[in-house]
């Protein structure tokens, strides 16, 4: 079954996250900042990430640059407060697939999992 690791600060976006990607038959890992999630990047190799921009130790941005620099191909959706265009511009560039805006909408995220979590495993 095909892991998705949710990073997020907050308990409760996690566990909403969690819940929904759960429900459309992913398994789930989470981080709850930057450092964590480069972490398990490296431990478990997730199938997609689920990022938040705004968290402790390294935040959404430094985690994309990270993850560019290493030249990974895992795709990324950010789920973000934060949706001002130049923040969704930024996310783009540094290799986000999508950006979803909270709260997010269980249809959007249900097609961007098939869509991407699929052209991974069909690859």
């Amino acid at each position: 079954m095909p892991n998705v690791l949710i990073v997020d600060d907050s308990m409760f976006q996690r566990f909403a996250l969690a819940k929904t990607v759960k429900g459309l038959g992913y398994d789930v890992i989470e981080a709850k900042n930057g450092q964590e999630c480069l972490d398990a990047v490296a431990r478990s190799a997730p199938d997609m990430i689920l990022l938040d921009l705004n968290m402790p130790v390294l935040n959404g941005f430094e985690v994309l640059e990270a993850l560019q620099s290493q030249k990974s191909t895992i795709p990324v959706v950010v789920v973000s407060a934060d949706i001002q265009e130049s923040s969704r511009e930024r996310c783009l560039k540094l290799g986000a697939r999508a950006v979803l805006g909270k709260p997010f909408q269980d249809q959007k995220l249900a097609v961007l999992l098939s869509e991407l979590v699929g052209a991974q495993h069909s690859a």
